[in-house]
């Protein structure tokens, strides 16, 4: 009896991508000089992948930036893997990944464990996002203020 294997293939070309554009903000990163310079162009380069996003997640990243920028100020807009993500202290608290990024059906806001927001022995770390409501939104606002506080 035969069994057919699908052969490992390596990493997507969408993988593969998201690596380079990583590599790409590291080394504009170091270029940069001054922390307020940074800051100032990491909010610029956010503002610019949100406004390429297709008008759907576009609208939500819209959205889930303004939340998130008005209920954790500490937090830092910068890119990672080119999806607009906010960080404390250079660790990435959390990130919105467009559904088109990776050709998924829903868009993703995820949270790293620099969140901490563990809940017993088993928390959610992503949270899919089809759409942002005021309920959403509320959400949303809870989780980055239990994030950096």
């Amino acid at each position: 009896m035969s069994t057919k294997t699908a052969a490992y293939e390596g990493f997507s070309a969408e993988e593969r991508a998201a690596m380079k554009e990583h590599a790409r903000e590291v080394k504009k990163d170091a270029r940069r000089k001054s922390a307020a310079d940074k800051e100032a162009e990491w909010l610029q380069d956010v503002l610019a992948k949100i406004a390429e996003m297709p008008e759907a997640d576009r609208v939500m990243a819209e959205r889930v930036h303004a939340v998130i920028t008005a209920n954790a100020p500490t937090l830092a807009p910068k890119l990672w893997y080119g999806q607009p993500a906010y960080t404390l202290d250079g660790k990435v608290v959390c990130f919105f990944q467009n559904r088109d990024k990776f050709k998924t059906r829903y868009a993703t806001l995820g949270f790293n464990d620099a969140a901490g927001l563990d809940d017993g022995e088993m928390w959610a770390t992503h949270f899919a996002l089809t759409e942002v409501t005021p309920k959403v939104e509320e959400r949303i606002a809870e989780l980055v203020r239990r994030a950096v506080g």
